[in-house]
C-alpha cells in the first residue's frame, strides 16, 4: 500500500530549513536578524519532546512566517544569482549535511530520531544538547553563552562531516565573533529542521517534482496567518 505524503508537515519542516537559511543570510549581510524567528529556530534544537511537527516550532504556524516566505522565494527562484540563489544554496547545503549526519550510525537520535542505536557521535550530540538545556536554567536562549555553546556543537560535531557551508556576506560583519556564533547556531537549527523534514517524508526530489504542491501548501498556510502590522 502506498501511503500519501503529508505535505502540510513536509512544508512546515522545509520552511524550518529555509528559516534558518534566511537567518544566516540576514546575519551575514546585516549583522542582525529577525529575533523572534531566531528564537523559534534555536528553541527547536533544545526541545527534544515536541508533540507534533508544528510543535517543534513552538506550536504556531506564525512562528514559521519568515521560513514560509523564504521557501516561496526558493521554490520560485528564476535566477542562479542574487539573494534567492544564496538562500537556495544554503538550503540545499543543509540537506546534504543532514544526509551525511544520518549516515553516521545513531547520530540522529539526539536531533529527533527515536532510533535506539548508540555510538560515540550520538552520545556526544546528546551530551552537548543536554548541556544546552541545563544552561537555559541560568542564561537566556539568545545569550552569548548559549549562542557560543550551540555554535560549538555545530563546529565540533556537524561541520567535520563535510562539505562545509560557505557563508557569504559582508566581510566586516562576518569578522564579528558574535555574528559567527549566531550563524553557526542558525545552521545547527537548520540541520534540526532537515532531520525533521526527512522524518515526515521529505526528500530533495520534491524540490523538482512537487514544487507546485509545496508552493500551494506554503501559500495556504500563509493565507490564514494574521497580517504583520
Amino acid at each position: 500500500m502506498i501511503v500519501a505524503k503529508n505535505y502540510y508537515d513536509i512544508t512546515l519542516a522545509l520552511s524550518g530549513i529555509c528559516q534558518s537559511a534566511r537567518l544566516v543570510q540576514q546575519l551575514a549581510h546585516q549583522g542582525h536578524c529577525d529575533a523572534d524567528a531566531l528564537h523559534v529556530s534555536l528553541n527547536s534544537v533544545i526541545d527534544m519532546n515536541p508533540s507534533s511537527t508544528l510543535g517543534v516550532f513552538g506550536g504556531s504556524e506564525a512562528n514559521l512566517r519568515l521560513g514560509l516566505e523564504t521557501l516561496l522565494g526558493v521554490l520560485n527562484a528564476s535566477s542562479r544569482q542574487g539573494l534567492n540563489a544564496e538562500l537556495t544554496r544554503y538550503t540545499l547545503s543543509l540537506m546534504v549535511l543532514e544526509r551525511k549526519l544520518s549516515s553516521a550510525k545513531g547520530a540522529l537520535n539526539t536531533l529527533g530520531d527515536r532510533s535506539d542505536r548508540i555510538n560515540g557521535l550520538q552520545r556526544q550530540l546528546g551530551d552537548r544538547i543536554n548541556g544546552l538545556q541545563r544552561q537555559l536554567d541560568h542564561f537566556d536562549l539568545q545569550s552569548d553563552t548559549l549562542m557560543s555553546a550551540m555554535a560549538g556543537i555545530y563546529v565540533d560535531v556537524i561541520s567535520p562531516l563535510g562539505p562545509r557551508i560557505q557563508v557569504t556576506g559582508s566581510p566586516a560583519v562576518l569578522q564579528s565573533p558574535q555574528v559567527q556564533a549566531k550563524v553557526r547556531a542558525s545552521l545547527l537549527a537548520g540541520i534540526r529542521a532537515a532531520v525533521l523534514w526527512h522524518q515526515v517524508g521529505g526528500g530533495r526530489l520534491q524540490l523538482m517534482f512537487s514544487r507546485h504542491r509545496l508552493t500551494t501548501q506554503a501559500k495556504q498556510i500563509l493565507a490564514h496567518l494574521t497580517p504583520e502590522l
